[in-house]
């Protein structure tokens, strides 16, 4: 699916893409939010989860690789390449 079809997904088919085509790459916590990083095809998604209810309250693409920086220290590469 490329980047232009994604955004015109509702929530649930985002969700789902998600869940069934995205690539889980790490995950960070933000005031009372729970965001993960995913990669689909070649672009990054954030779901931003509450805390509470672990509900998904939104969706942000990223622009560019340069985006995925807060990410970088908690993806463990060293394991990646063993």
């Amino acid at each position: 699916m490329n980047l232009s079809e994604f955004i015109v997904l509702g929530e649930a088919e985002k969700k789902w893409q998600l869940m069934n085509n995205g690539v889980a790459l790490a995950k960070r916590t933000f005031e009372h939010q729970i965001i993960f990083l995913f990669q689909l095809e070649d672009y990054y998604v954030e779901a931003y989860c509450n805390v509470d209810d672990k509900a998904i309250v939104e969706f942000r693409i990223l622009p560019d690789t340069d985006a995925i920086s807060p990410y970088l220290e908690a993806i463990p590469i060293d394991e990646l390449l063993n």
